[in-house]
């Protein structure tokens, strides 16, 4: 089971703990905005209006009233607002300036490629996946369609009754629960006829939330229900965002993860961007620097190794005191260097390492020659748990052009079979599209579909994935998940289309905490 440290949202960091879903037909008599403005006082984190009936005006009203009122009460940007189905309401209210986040969807409503397509990249976009098959069907739709899901029903409600019933989804409980969040690549939130008596349960599974609706809208005190709730939640997982136990004088650990790299002075790849990706995927980044280099958006200007007697020593200081759950490896300068890396590594007993084989960077200058590639194939290989290659890179490892998916394939195998570690052959120098195909040694191979994202600023990108990967490793994750997980990080970082630099420039690493 992967461990319980949910993943970082699509856009902007939002947080899905304490979900309160409210429509006009919800509030016993009382005003949508009296009960709304009553749940943020108690703790709601995250607002939904569902009013699927009314037409595209009202519920534009409502959404600008909604919007005003959490932006009065100085949450603005801390408490995400979604409209429920209606992507066309949103999207008018994204059009007239009101400030609505995106939409939640439903298995029978638009599908969440559309409504991605038409919300933009920035929206967010959530979609209900009650059942294993959902889950994966969400899992398989490419990386930055969607930022969440929500499961349910907890227990059968007046809008679920086809849950209790036979040949229904059924209801959950937390063993069900759990094996959604572990199937799942997107953080997932728990709902459906929730009382305060079940949040307790909820609290100690892998979900990253409770919504609700009766439970606040009906209660006779809306703010002190909401405030129970947060507190049933908070008594047993804490009251730290994203997942951590914290208690007042409770030190919190992260896992390690080291990389061993180069430098790079505009910080958009090498050792910069592993830890700027380590800090945005919840682990703590460790450094070994292998090499300096002068470079900016328009190439490599020069490149210097470091002593390898150093580098040495500076693994060994590492191990010594925080030891790393995971290795990333990236560009190592010279042959002695590569070979102290492999053998302070072995020696420590490195587990989780990752290579990415850097042989020419994104501005296509060279960043290995002959005998480092040789060097690096037979210490570092043997010690990977993956290797990263691009097209052009798996191209000079396995001495063939690759000119399509069938290609790709047969480059991942080769290089899992020869190498005796999993290969990650990435597509995102292809033509059709950007999709990955994982193979393992033992002959398994899995595909990572991705669409191709319109933005020239891709400097770093084989940098940020090969850490990103390294670091949910290390947050336990199997590594077909890790690489779905960095792959759907990546996704976020490109989308963000940050434009700095005259030649091809660095992505935005902390995207997902705007």
């Amino acid at each position: 089971m992967s461990a319980p440290f949910p993943y970082p949202s699509m856009r902007r960091s939002f947080d899905l703990r304490f979900y309160f879903v409210v429509g006009p037909d919800d509030c016993k008599g009382r005003t949508l905005l009296d009960v709304v403005s009553k749940a943020l006082d108690g703790g709601a984190s995250f607002i939904q209006l569902r009013a699927k009936r009314a037409d595209v005006r009202d519920i534009v009203s409502m959404a600008a009233d909604i919007a005003e009122e959490i932006r009065g009460h100085h949450l603005d940007g801390r408490v995400a607002f979604v409209i429920d189905d209606r992507v066309d309401a949103a999207l008018e209210a994204r059009h007239r300036g009101i400030k609505v986040d995106g939409v939640h969807i439903g298995q029978d409503d638009l599908s969440p490629l559309e409504a991605r397509r038409l919300l933009g990249n920035d929206a967010i976009v959530g979609l209900s996946a009650n059942t294993p098959e959902q889950v994966e069907a969400a899992n398989a739709l490419p990386a930055g369609t969607i930022d969440y899901i929500g499961a349910g029903p907890l227990h059968t409600t007046a809008t679920k009754p086809e849950a209790g019933v036979a040949g229904g989804a059924g209801t959950l409980d937390a063993e069900r629960i759990d094996a959604l969040c572990d199937a799942s690549l997107h953080p997932l939130v728990v709902g459906g006829g929730v009382h305060v008596e079940d949040v307790p349960m909820l609290a100690d599974t892998y979900a990253d939330g409770w919504f609700v609706v009766s439970a606040i809208a009906a209660a006779d005190d809306p703010e002190a229900a909401t405030q129970r709730l947060v507190d049933a939640w908070t008594a047993v997982r804490g009251d730290a965002r994203h997942g951590y136990e914290e208690t007042v004088g409770t030190p919190v650990r992260l896992p390690a993860v080291l990389t061993v790299a180069t430098t790079d002075s505009s910080g958009g790849a090498g050792i910069a961007a592993d830890l700027k990706t380590m800090l945005a995927n919840d682990v703590y980044g460790e450094c070994v620097i292998a090499g300096i280099t002068a470079q900016n958006t328009t190439g490599v200007q020069a490149i210097a190794s470091v002593d390898a007697a150093l580098i040495g020593q500076q693994i060994d200081s590492v191990f010594d005191d925080i030891r790393p759950a995971a290795v990333k490896i990236g560009v190592v300068v010279g042959r002695e260097a590569i070979e102290t890396v492999a053998a302070r590594l072995r020696a420590h007993g490195a587990k989780h390492v990752v290579v990415d084989p850097v042989m020419v960077a994104t501005s296509g200058s060279e960043l290995s020659d002959d005998e480092s590639v040789v060097t690096m194939t037979r210490e570092l290989f043997s010690l990977a748990e993956v290797i990263t290659p691009n097209i052009p890179e798996a191209s000079v490892l396995v001495g063939e052009t690759i000119d399509g998916r069938a290609a790709m394939e047969r480059a991942a195998r080769t290089l899992a079979s020869r190498y005796g570690c999993a290969a990650l052959v990435k597509g995102g120098h292809g033509t059709n599209d950007a999709s990955d195909v994982l193979a393992w040694p033992g002959g398994d191979v899995r595909w990572f579909e991705g669409t191709r994202i319109a933005n020239t600023n891709t400097h770093g990108t084989g940098c940020t994935l090969s850490s990103a990967i390294a670091s949910r490793l290390a947050l336990g994750d199997t590594l077909g998940d890790a690489v779905a997980h960095a792959k759907s990080y990546l996704g976020g970082a490109l989308r963000a289309q940050l434009d700095l630099g005259a030649g091809s420039g660095p992505m935005d690493h902390g995207w997902a905490r705007h």
